[in-house]
C-alpha cells in the first residue's frame, strides 16, 4: 500500500503544457472546454468514479467542471465543488500559511532554531551512512522554521525513507496520516497519541543530512504543527480552524468528516493489476474517526470550492470577502523561494525536469523559479496529494486551479488538469 500512496509530489501537476507528455486529449469544440475533454475521459475510460476542477480566471469569473459521482455505487452524490475529498498533502499549504501567519505577529522567525519550542530538538545528530545502520555525527548546525516549511530539515518520511532510519520510523509511530480502518489497526498501535510526543520522539531520531544542505519530502510540516502550537498557545487543530478556515467560510473542510456528511464524502480508490477497488470506503472510512493527534501533512478533508477559497485568498494579496488572513508582504514572502541558500534540490526537481521550469520552495509549496512555455508564470504557487488531487495559484496570469479525485498513485491528472487550464485560458 506504501507504494500506491506517495505522499505530495505535487510539483509533476503544474507541468509546462507544451511539454509534458500526457494521454491524447480529445479534440476542443468551441462547447466543449479542454478542462471538460479531461472530467469526460478521465470517467469515461473507469479511471475514477468522479472528479471535479474549479477554476478561478483572470476576468474574475469560475469555472466548475464536473462528472459522475464520489462512488461507484449508483446511489453516491453527484460530484460536485461542495464534495469532500481526502486531499492529503495539500494539507501542506494550509500548515505553511498558518506558520506564516506568526512569522507576520513575531511569534515565529524563518531563521529561529525550532528547539526554542520543543527543546529535544536542541542537539540533533546526522547518519554518516543512511543504507548501512544508524550510526551518527553531531548536526552542524540547528533546524530551523525555514528548514520545516521546505522540506529541508533532514528529517525523513516512512513513506520515502529506507533502510535502518525506516526501521526506527515504523518502530516509534513516526506515520502521521491515516490511509483505511485496516492499516490504521497496526499504525495507531505506534503511533505517539499527541502532537507533543511526536516532535519529541521524531528528536529522538537521527537526520539524513545537515539542516539546511539538501530538499528531501519530509514530515517538516508535521513537526511544525507542534511548533505553530507552542508559539501560538493553542493546538494546532484549532489555530487552523480560527485563523484560516473559519474566517474564510471554508465550512467544508474537516479534520474528521461529520457523521452527518458521509453522504457527500467520496471514497478514495486504488488500482490493483487492472481493477479499480475500494481503499477506503466513505461510509466506513477512517477519517470519520478522531485522529491521536491533526497531521499538518496531511491531514485534512476538504471541498473544491473550500480550497479555492484558500488560493483566492492567497491571490488577493491575503484577503477574501473582508477577512484579512496575511499582509500582502506576508503572502508575497511564502509564496517565494524560502529554500536556503545552497540547498541541493535535484530531487525536488527531477520529476519536473522535461519541464522547463526551475522549481523553488515556499510555506509548504513548490514555487516556479521561472514561467513555463504556454503555462504557469514564475512565483506559481502549489502543491498535489496523495490520492490525485492538485491545486495551484498563479500570480502571473492570476490564476488559480484546484482539481478533486480520490485515487491513490494517480499523478498523470495533475499535468493534464495543468495543460487543460491553460489551454482553456489560451483559447
Amino acid at each position: 500500500m506504501r507504494g500506491l500512496i506517495g505522499f505530495g509530489f505535487g510539483l509533476v501537476a503544474l507541468a509546462a503544457p507544451a511539454l509534458a507528455q500526457t494521454a491524447p486529449q480529445p479534440p476542443a469544440t468551441p462547447n466543449v472546454s479542454a478542462e471538460t475533454a479531461v472530467a469526460k475521459r478521465y470517467v469515461a475510460e473507469g479511471k475514477v468514479p468522479g472528479i471535479v476542477i474549479l477554476t478561478g480566471r483572470p476576468d474574475g469569473t469560475v469555472t466548475i467542471v464536473s462528472e459522475g459521482r464520489i462512488a461507484d455505487e449508483a446511489t453516491a452524490h453527484a460530484a460536485d465543488a461542495d464534495s469532500l475529498w481526502r486531499v492529503y498533502s495539500m494539507t501542506k499549504p494550509l500548515t505553511g500559511i498558518a506558520a506564516m501567519i506568526l512569522v507576520e505577529e513575531g511569534k515565529l522567525k524563518l531563521d529561529q532554531p525550532i528547539s526554542d519550542f520543543i527543546p529535544a530538538f536542541k542537539n540533533m545528530k546526522v547518519l554518516v551512512d543512511p543504507s548501512k545502520d544508524l550510526t551518527s555525527r553531531p548536526a552542524t548546525r540547528p533546524i530551523t522554521v525555514r528548514n520545516l516549511l521546505t522540506h529541508t530539515a533532514g528529517l525523513g518520511y516512512n513513506i520515502i525513507t529506507k533502510g535502518p532510519l525506516l526501521a526506527e520510523y515504523n518502530r516509534l509511530g513516526i506515520n502521521p496520516a491515516q490511509v483505511n480502518a485496516e492499516m490504521e489497526v497496526q499504525m495507531a498501535a505506534a503511533r505517539p497519541d499527541s502532537l507533543e510526543e511526536f516532535a519529541n520522539r521524531t528528536a529522538t531520531l537521527p537526520l539524513i543530512a545537515d539542516p539546511g544542505a539538501k530538499w528531501s519530502y519530509s514530515i517538516g510540516l508535521d513537526v511544525l504543527g507542534r511548533v505553530i502550537e507552542v508559539a501560538s498557545g493553542v493546538k494546532f487543530d484549532e489555530f487552523v480552524n480560527t485563523r484560516i478556515l473559519k474566517p474564510l467560510k471554508m465550512n467544508e473542510s474537516y479534520w474528521t468528516v461529520p457523521a452527518d456528511k458521509v453522504g457527500n464524502f467520496a471514497t478514495v480508490y486504488a488500482f490493483v493489476g487492472t481493477a479499480r477497488v475500494p481503499a477506503d470506503p466513505a461510509a466506513s472510512s477512517i477519517y470519520l474517526k478522531k485522529p491521536e493527534f491533526p497531521y499538518g501533512g496531511a491531514g485534512l478533508v476538504m471541498s473544491a470550492h473550500d480550497y479555492d477559497r484558500f488560493l483566492h485568498m492567497l491571490l488577493n494579496g491575503g484577503a477574501l470577502d473582508g477577512a484579512r488572513i496575511l499582509k500582502p508582504e506576508t503572502v508575497a514572502l511564502a509564496m517565494s523561494n524560502l529554500l536556503p541558500a545552497g540547498a541541493d534540490t535535484s530531487i525536488l526537481n527531477e520529476t519536473g525536469k522535461d519541464t522547463g521550469v526551475q522549481l523553488g520552495f515556499g510555506a509548504g509549496g513548490s514555487i516556479y523559479l521561472n514561467d513555463a512555455p504556454s503555462g504557469p508564470g514564475k512565483g506559481t504557487y502549489g502543491w498535489g496529494g496523495a490520492a490525485g488531487t492538485i491545486a495551484w495559484v498563479d500570480p502571473v496570469h492570476k490564476v488559480r486551479a484546484v482539481a478533486m479525485i480520490n485515487l491513490f498513485g494517480d499523478t498523470p491528472l495533475k499535468r493534464e488538469v495543468s495543460k487543460a487550464v491553460y489551454a482553456d485560458l489560451a483559447r
